[in-house]
């Protein structure tokens, strides 16, 4: 089993732009001895859950963002390339408690750390998760920077990080050309705005899906005569996706049925005339609560996105069909008069737990009425 020796240790630190500074270890890309100083910077989150890290990191819908686990200890079962859900990786870096020494499971390919310098990604291990993590429910997600450099320079890049609002992180992580994913009985057209191959998979489950750039026309969607229409996950700020409601709008007047997650749940409610505002430090996690109103039951649910969908400015245009029991903020909208509906936790659950899966039984009912 690949071990991490302990004589190899980098030090290495954590800056945040309020000041803030954490001693560590690099760990992942440039964390070797020869290596030349490296400054990795982003936008500082957290995330909650307990396992499946390596889905998270490779999740594109963290474009922008460095990732800190909460679990204190991260890589005890390793790598395998079967768990990617994208093949390349668009977050920013990984802050970690402990990187475990030794990987130990059957279905495991290599260590964590290997995969982050394969993946060219940095990361910084031995970090207080507990006080950063206290620091940013408090303050909000904020800009940072980590690595091997001084102090003053990483302050410096970390004040110098704008974070993800006001950008188009989409246009950096889309296909650039479309593709066909599994051979199902429907005919389903899918936004690529970040889409996570477990998401690809529950369509392909009963759907030949044509998965197409976020910037494909109405009109081109439609060529391919769809029977549904799926707006993806994604990164960064929705109002930055600049042409995607107007299409959506389009789209909806079809009366093809259409199902959305994450940011195409976000994108859905824009192409409504809704608005959309950034949560202080977002939600990221495999444990989130949340209410489905229409059956009173409680889902748990896999979560990563920092921007929320306004409930109240679509009072007229759609009905909430789910709500976060942590902060009451929206999680679901049914559109009045269309065949379209939308969740901003994931349902495919990759990772996290099932709960949630029916929806896209939901979208074949819908079909299949259609």
């Amino acid at each position: 089993m690949t071990q991490i020796s302990k004589t190899n240790i980098k030090p290495a630190l954590l800056v945040l732009n309020d000041g803030s500074v954490f001693e560590g270890e690099a760990i992942g890309a440039g964390s070797s001895e020869i290596s030349e100083p490296v400054i990795s910077k982003g936008e500082v989150v957290f995330h909650t859950g307990l396992s499946g890290y390596q889905e998270i990191i490779t999740d594109l819908s963290y474009a922008g963002q460095i990732i800190t686990f909460t679990t204190p200890h991260i890589g005890n079962y390793g790598t395998t390339n079967l768990d990617n859900e994208a093949s390349k990786v668009f977050a920013r870096g990984v802050i970690v408690r402990e990187l475990a020494r030794r990987r130990s499971n059957w279905r495991s390919d290599d260590s964590l750390d290997s995969f982050l310098k394969k993946n060219d990604l940095a990361g910084i291990a031995g970090i207080d998760t507990r006080r950063l993590t206290r620091l940013l429910r408090d303050s909000g997600s904020m800009p940072g920077a980590f690595g091997t450099a001084s102090q003053e320079d990483l302050l410096k890049v970390a004040k110098s990080e704008k974070g993800t609002a006001g950008k188009n992180l989409v246009a950096q992580v889309t296909t650039t050309k479309s593709y066909i994913h599994g051979s199902g009985k429907f005919t389903v057209v899918a936004y690529d705005f970040g889409i996570k191959t477990t998401m690809l998979n529950c369509l392909a489950e009963f759907a030949t899906v044509h998965v197409v750039p976020a910037t494909t026309t109405a009109e081109q969607v439609m060529a391919l005569s769809p029977n549904g229409i799926f707006l993806s996950n994604g990164p960064g700020d929705p109002e930055m996706v600049h042409g995607a409601p107007a299409t959506i709008r389009e789209l909806l007047g079809t009366g093809v049925p259409l199902f959305g997650i994450c940011l195409g749940h976000q994108l859905l409610a824009l192409a409504l005339g809704g608005k959309t505002y950034k949560l202080p430090f977002g939600h990221h996690g495999a444990n989130h609560p949340v209410r489905n109103i229409a059956t009173k039951s409680v889902e748990i649910t896999s979560q990563n996105h920092n921007f929320c969908v306004d409930a109240d400015s679509l009072a007229t245009k759609a009905d909430v069909t789910h709500i976060n029991l942590n902060d009451n903020t929206n999680e679901g909208l049914r559109v009045r008069g269309a065949n379209a509906f939308s969740v901003q936790y994931h349902p495919e659950a990759g990772p996290g737990p099932h709960d949630s899966r029916y929806l896209f039984s939901q979208f074949v009912e819908m079909m299949d009425r259609k």
